[in-house]
């Protein structure tokens, strides 16, 4: 059998959106591939010491993390990307200038630093565990690596922010826009020279909009019956919902287990 580098997004793909946790038909899928000889990873946005709690407690130890920018092989970091520093700083000039708050993660950790808690005031808390650090004296300016910002603009006026687009963005409140990498596929690519494998033999399993991008021509790629329509249309092939067995019907479908 032809060794085969599976990539899993987490939320809805591997695990049950109502529960957030691994289907069990999932799990056992994974293990049996690499029972087989199959390379099993898992393929997230979230940051580093988000996913490393997750894939422990899984069981996993490699993963492309930070949407693209990290990745760990064999359960050790190999490396972790910032973002575009001066793209940030001037996304942040003009968030100041239009009057919205705005907070920024600088390292591996659920830390956010501010000038003042304008943002809070404007959004609230957010809901992901985060600890908030208002420093008066912080100056963008000095800060050397930039790893997500957060913008509280409300949707209907981000086209306001005229530099959004220099920094990869997702929105998923409507309350304030999260800057962050956003290029699974190229965490991919770099995985698979670190690994020396061929790209062709790579397959990703996805649900959402954010696996558009690791959704390429250049391997196989398998949406989730549950997943959103335009990525079944981008899709090699269309399996069965997460919670009805779908990943472990693909792998079984195509022999790999």
């Amino acid at each position: 059998m032809k060794k085969k580098y599976c990539f899993f997004d987490i939320d809805g793909t591997l695990t049950d959106r109502s529960t957030n946790q691994v289907v069990p038909s999932a799990l056992e899928a994974l293990e049996k591939l690499e029972e087989n000889g199959h390379f099993v990873a898992i393929a997230t946005g979230r940051a580093h010491y988000k996913a490393d709690l997750f894939i422990k407690a899984n069981g996993f130890k490699n993963m492309v993390c930070n949407g693209g920018n990290g990745f760990v092989i064999d359960n050790q970091f190999v490396e972790n990307i910032p973002l575009d520093r001066e793209g940030c700083i001037k996304i942040i000039e003009e968030t100041e200038k239009l009057g919205y708050g705005w907070c920024i993660a600088v390292d591996d950790t659920k830390d956010v630093y501010m000038t003042d808690d304008l943002f809070l005031r404007q959004v609230g808390k957010r809901k992901e565990p985060t600890r908030y650090i208002i420093d008066d004296t912080l100056d963008i300016h000095k800060v050397e690596d930039f790893y997500k910002i957060y913008v509280a603009i409300p949707k209907e006026e981000e086209d306001r922010l005229t530099t959004k687009d220099l920094i990869g963005h997702l929105r998923f409140e409507p309350e304030y826009l999260m800057f962050q990498p956003d290029n699974k596929r190229e965490g991919i690519i770099k995985m698979m020279e670190h690994l020396n494998g061929p790209l062709e033999d790579v397959v990703v399993f996805g649900d959402d909009y954010n696996d558009l991008d690791m959704f390429s021509p250049e391997w196989f790629s398998i949406a989730m019956g549950n997943g959103c329509q335009d990525l079944k249309d981008k899709a090699d092939y269309v399996t069965d919902t997460n919670v009805n067995d779908g990943i472990k019907k693909a792998c079984e479908h195509f022999g790999w287990i």
